[in-house]
């Protein structure tokens, strides 16, 4: 089969942007989590929702440490008072512990949304 790295590149954003739409709402995973299950790395996922996330519930990914850029605080609290993930008392972010995806149904969700994508060719 020949490499194709277009193809790699639009399967690793499809996987991104299906993962993130398996978050529950209420519920938040970091990058790393995002991108560990859709192999890729935190900073890919984070430019693969700056720059096809529009339509996602990107306002579920978070810093590991539960903190959101200050550019897209205001916009992802506004999203987070309507699913009730409470904002930390210092305003940087929520508390991952109290608030974060289970990872194991998040993976299953996740594999499941992609089984009519072509296996990675990579």
């Amino acid at each position: 089969m020949s490499h194709d790295p277009d193809l790699e590149r639009d399967l690793r954003v499809e996987r991104v942007l299906r993962t993130v739409e398996q978050l529950p709402p209420g519920r938040v995973a970091a990058y790393g989590q995002v991108g560990a299950i859709a192999g890729v790395g935190a900073r890919h996922v984070g430019r693969i929702l700056r720059d096809w996330g529009a339509d996602v519930p990107w306002w579920r990914v978070v810093a590991a440490d539960g903190t959101v850029a200050p550019p897209l605080r205001d916009a992802a609290f506004a999203h987070w008072e309507h699913e009730g993930i409470p904002v930390r008392p210092d305003g940087a972010g929520c508390r991952p512990r109290e608030v974060g995806a289970d990872l194991h149904a998040l993976r299953e969700a996740a594999r499941r949304a992609w089984a009519d994508l072509p296996q990675d060719p990579g």
